[in-house]
């Protein structure tokens, strides 16, 4: 570690390689609390670069639990979160729409960190069963379309690092991985950012991974595709901003997007714009954000046919049930 933070302290960067071995000795316990806390500090001094975070993430991925689920093609939809904007669950309720529209989706989730129920919690509310047993989570990924990684069962490397961070009390790069390190490796992932900076620094790690990816921010902030704002949206073709017109939905106010106070509040909102009983705001903003993504799972989709598809999932009942059918499996 003294090479490292000598080579930080000169306001060098890490190579991947560094940067994965860095990592996986902080994930092993090699280093103690100090040398840790004085890693994080150098990255409060300056942004942290693609190729730091991809070595990050490799090593983050190497150290997880693994989740074997050879031969399915899978997609993850997941928000970096920290917007700051407490919204109802939009990611969770359209990791459902596309598994109601016919994809494998590997939902990698945590418990709130900036609003009052996070997908964890509202997951478990509903009487969602955290499990790293591939073989149930397999069984539910095959007969519904879904099953839920809460990520702190998965990253037990995060626990050495998870003192020091609160210690610490500002965020730091592990507050943007999370997204990155669904232990399953999903082929196809819809990522939502909560900045520009945040959204271009992925671009440069996603670019590299194979993955069918689209990563959006809209641009007053929030970490989706809100329909408040044109969003911006990278995918491997190329970037491009889009208006909620151009989407072919309505502008929406921010008002209209937020969540409850408490899980409870919470869980009820999501069972309501599942079951296509909610407000054109929530539901337009679900069907754009699961519109993107299954156009990452489908990639042959047209906008106009993953659209389709989405609202045949959510307003159809497709979504709701597989929904109902993953609770029914729980133990």
């Amino acid at each position: 570690m003294k090479k490292i933070l000598e080579k930080l302290s000169h306001g060098e960067v890490l190579d991947r390689e560094e940067a994965r071995r860095v990592m996986t000795d902080i994930g092993t316990g090699v280093h103690d609390e100090l040398q840790v806390a004085a890693f994080l500090a150098a990255y409060l001094m300056r942004p942290v670069t693609p190729q730091e975070l991809a070595g990050f993430r490799e090593a983050l991925l190497a150290l997880a639990v693994p989740v074997d689920l050879d031969g399915l093609h899978t997609l993850d939809v997941c928000g970096t979160g920290g917007d700051g904007k407490n919204t109802f669950n939009i990611s969770t309720l359209t990791a459902f729409v596309c598994a109601g529209a016919g994809a494998y989706v590997v939902k990698h989730g945590n418990a709130a960190a900036t609003s009052s129920a996070g997908s964890s919690d509202v997951m478990q509310h509903l009487g969602y069963r955290f499990s790293a047993d591939s073989g149930k989570l397999r069984r539910e990924l095959e007969e519904t379309g879904l099953c839920y990684l809460h990520a702190p069962l998965f990253h037990p490397a995060l626990k050495s690092v998870a003192p020091v961070r609160k210690a610490l009390g500002v965020r730091t790069f592990f507050n943007i991985l999370g997204p990155m390190v669904n232990p399953a490796r999903p082929q196809s992932q819809l990522v939502g950012v909560f900045s520009r900076e945040v959204q271009d620094l992925y671009g440069g790690v996603y670019a590299g991974t194979g993955t069918d990816y689209a990563i959006v921010h809209s641009l007053d902030g929030y970490d989706e595709i809100s329909l408040t704002a044109p969003a911006r949206l990278l995918r491997p073709a190329g970037e491009e901003v889009v208006t909620p017109r151009e989407l072919f939905l309505q502008q929406h106010s921010p008002d209209t997007l937020a969540g409850g106070r408490d899980v409870r509040e919470n869980a009820h909102l999501f069972v309501k714009v599942l079951r296509g009983k909610g407000t054109q705001a929530q539901t337009e903003t679900v069907l754009a954000n699961s519109t993107v993504a299954l156009q990452c799972y489908f990639p042959q989709l047209s906008f106009e046919e993953a659209m389709e598809k989405a609202r045949s999932s959510l307003l159809g009942g497709k979504a709701y049930k597989a929904f109902e059918k993953l609770i029914d499996m729980q133990p």
